[in-house]
């Protein structure tokens, strides 16, 4: 309930948002002092103060290298990002560069709050970035947002479990996966996967219904997993569970609780980013030990997901040139290649990614090295893969409460998916 009170919240702002960026005036360059010195405002989510020396020094080069124009730097709480860039924008205060993730800067694409970019920037400099990930910024072929840093999950897997129940290789995809799950738990006893059905956590169920080759929405936004795909991906979930190879916990727990069994040695497999294997080494070496790492799950299909946080530029900036000049120097191989060492993340920039920090993992290499190349080497490949939809998380409800009614014997899983569909275009 606290997250449809705070969705009706952002729903009830963003209809404030459509009359406002509809009704905003045009750009009049009202930053400018008397000087004129232009100043860029930049919003950032969550990076200080782990990252402000690299920010500083950053805002310093860009200052020396561009005479006349300034950056003010406002790093905002990530629980708080989302209402207070509403409200600026619909106030007409926004910044003039925002750091935010696809999901939601889609949203407020849909209300042409963004500057549009195919016109702003030369092919050569869209080229810098990797296809699949620019793709994850745009909306109706239309480009809205500039790629800046990645992440993606991988399988890592407790190598001893998977020994004691006669495995000598992680499972790659999810056919693989459920045997896996059977044969840990008669040898064991143990899970060997937890994945969250909770509607407002992870997307990784959904994920998994596109890379078993499931369509989520036709391109008019209406329903297109009724079919025999969509039904055979959720007999997959459903069966798994029903056959007590799922923990019951999964249907009210997120993925924090896959992370603190997976750190207890009561599962044998965690999708997850490379970057929990630091928390994994603090909070539970013996298992850090024993883990090794190796590419994401998936289907048929072959796909691979990537989460991506981008830049973007409100429409009604009063200093459009400056701010789309600081977003491409933020994101440039060079600065791009800087932050993801620091920040344990991945570049978006074709050559920045083949830096030898992410191609090469020594022979005594640490586990957070193997499992930062894995990560690396699915990114040519790795594309969001929900669609590009403002109320992508209503389609997400939708689906897993379904499925979880498919789950738990409410409902068959013919009539959870065609309950689904319909419920979606109802809506």
């Amino acid at each position: 309930m606290r997250f449809w009170k705070k969705w009706g919240i952002f729903a009830l702002l963003g209809l404030l948002l459509s009359w406002a960026v509809s009704c905003s005036p045009s750009p009049n360059n009202s930053n400018a002092g008397q000087s004129g010195t232009q100043e860029v405002e930049f919003w950032t989510m969550q990076l200080q103060p782990e990252f402000t020396d690299y920010f500083n020094q950053l805002i310093a080069t860009f200052e020396a290298e561009n005479p006349g124009v300034t950056v003010r730097w406002v790093d905002v709480p990530w629980a708080d990002m989302q209402s207070k860039i509403l409200t600026a924008t619909s106030a007409g205060t926004a910044p003039d560069v925002v750091n935010l993730n696809p999901d939601f800067a889609m949203q407020l694409a849909g209300r042409n709050a963004w500057l549009a970019l195919d016109d702003q920037i030369s092919p050569s400099d869209r080229d810098v970035y990797l296809p699949k990930i620019w793709q994850a910024s745009t909306l109706d072929g239309k480009s809205f947002g500039l790629p800046w840093y990645l992440t993606t999950s991988v399988t890592i897997y407790n190598q001893n479990l998977l020994q004691q129940a006669g495995i000598s290789e992680p499972p790659a995809t999810f056919a693989e996966l459920a045997q896996v799950m059977k044969q840990v738990k008669e040898s064991t006893g143990k899970y060997a996967y937890f994945v969250t059905f909770v509607p407002e956590d992870s997307a990784e169920v959904m994920q998994s219904l596109v890379q078993m080759g499931v369509q989520l929405v036709d391109a008019q936004g209406q329903a297109a997993f009724n079919t025999p795909a969509g039904r055979a991906a959720f007999q997959y979930w459903t069966d798994l569970y029903q056959q007590g190879l799922l923990p019951r916990e999964v249907l009210t727990q997120g993925h924090r609780r896959a992370i603190e069994l997976y750190q207890s040695g009561e599962t044998a497999i965690l999708s997850s980013g490379s970057q929990f294997l630091k928390a994994i080494a603090t909070n539970a070496p013996t298992i850090a030990e024993v883990s090794n790492s190796a590419p994401q799950i998936t289907g048929d299909t072959g796909k691979k997901s990537v989460a991506v946080m981008n830049l973007v530029i409100p429409r009604n900036t009063d200093q459009p040139e400056a701010a789309l000049k600081f977003a491409l120097f933020v994101t440039n191989n060079e600065n791009q290649l800087a932050f993801a060492k620091a920040a344990d993340v991945l570049p978006s920039t074709t050559q920045a990614l083949q830096d030898s920090f992410f191609t090469n993992a020594p022979d005594n290499a640490s586990s957070i090295e193997k499992a930062r190349a894995v990560g690396a080497s699915q990114m040519q490949d790795a594309e969001v893969l929900l669609p590009a939809m403002k109320d992508v998380k209503a389609l997400q409800k939708v689906i897993y409460e379904n499925l979880q009614a498919s789950m738990l014997g409410q409902k068959t899983v013919d009539q959870a998916v065609e309950d689904a569909a319909t419920a979606w275009n109802q809506r």
